[in-house]
């Protein structure tokens, strides 16, 4: 039996999941499936659950929570009441009728906004809703929701007992249930998705996905081609450089990242590397570089613990404060590694 993928962790709350369970079965399960609550996969997938909030940023000027239904705006003196997504068409109209005015979209207050993780915050007058957009501003920097991908429900869900078998199945009817079943899961539960189920890309398009493996190549097409997407363009080399590093999270055909507690990276413009940890210093070379359009990335020390980083490594995203990477191993079994900044 091979080892259960482990990785970064969630919350460990039980609420709000609109699902029936069947009765139990007795399958041993395929760990090559087997995904937790703390697997990069399961976090992605939770990210495709989340809220999409990006659809009324013409009236909040931000993607990281929407306006609640019913509310009213005035655009150029007109009032307009937005009960549905179909009325945001009524605000761009206004704009567009007429080069000369102002645009300025003013929020009727109160109102109640829904964040990506469908929490909501009721929002008194116009101070409080400034102070709100410029904290989401603050946080651009989080990985919020992958849009372009869409899951077709119902799907179901094995969850696993502590002998490997599965317990129950769960059908999962929508995103916020999906999303909360995830955001709940507790860390010590195994679960994996009962394939085919099938998905809409960016360009509408319906997949049949039979694999983590193929779901998590779907999710990293939406990560690299959606423009609703809250994603910051940045030069990777100048990111890499500008701070040094530590390992966040690394999965070898186990979850290894303890292995490299207390090891900092510092990743230079002449593609060395240092890397030090209790008032030792090692050193090692970097490199990067674009092959078919994915950018790949390798690390080489000779030290033999820090040598074990060295595999063909892919970028899945990045941002000022995070890098991740993957590599597929030829065994549908990928492999990652985290740094997050120092």
């Amino acid at each position: 039996m091979k080892h259960f993928k482990y990785y970064t962790s969630f919350l460990t709350l039980f609420f709000l999941v609109t699902a029936c369970q069947t009765s139990s079965v007795e399958e041993v399960h395929s760990t090559l499936e087997t995904i937790s609550s703390t697997t990069p996969l399961t976090t992605d997938v939770k990210r495709v659950a989340m809220k999409n909030t990006s659809q009324d940023d013409i009236i909040d000027k931000s993607n990281c929570f929407m306006i609640k239904f019913p509310y009213s705006v005035t655009v150029n003196n007109v009032t307009i009441s937005i009960n549905t997504s179909s009325d945001y068409q009524l605000v761009l109209n206004n704009i567009n009728a007429n080069t000369n005015d102002n645009d300025i979209v003013s929020i009727h207050f109160p109102i109640t906004v829904t964040f990506e993780d469908y929490t909501e915050k009721s929002i008194a007058n116009q101070t409080n809703f400034n102070s709100l957009v410029a904290e989401c501003q603050s946080n651009l920097n989080d990985f919020g929701k992958i849009n372009c991908i869409t899951i077709s429900y119902p799907i179901v869900v094995n969850v696993y007992d502590s002998n490997n078998q599965i317990a129950s199945a769960i059908s999962i009817n929508d995103n916020l249930s999906l999303y909360n079943f995830i955001a709940n899961l507790a860390v010590d539960k195994y679960i994996s998705i009962s394939y085919p189920i099938n998905v809409k890309d960016e360009n509408d398009q319906n997949i049949i996905i039979t694999s983590n493996n193929q779901l998590e190549d779907v999710i990293k097409s939406a990560v690299d081609n959606c423009s609703e997407n809250n994603v910051v363009v940045l030069d990777f080399m100048q990111t890499i450089t500008a701070n040094s590093w530590k390992i966040s999270y690394y999965y070898n055909e186990n979850n290894r990242t303890s292995y490299y507690n207390g090891y900092v990276f510092t990743f230079n413009s002449d593609f060395t590397v240092i890397a030090t940890k209790s008032g030792n210093t090692y050193n090692g070379t970097w490199s990067t570089k674009i092959d078919n359009g994915v950018r790949e990335f390798t690390i080489k020390f000779q030290l033999d613990a820090l040598g074990k980083l060295d595999e063909d490594w892919k970028v899945f995203e990045f941002n000022i404060s995070q890098l991740r990477f993957r590599s597929e191993d030829g065994l549908n079994e990928n492999d990652y590694l985290y740094f997050e900044k120092n």
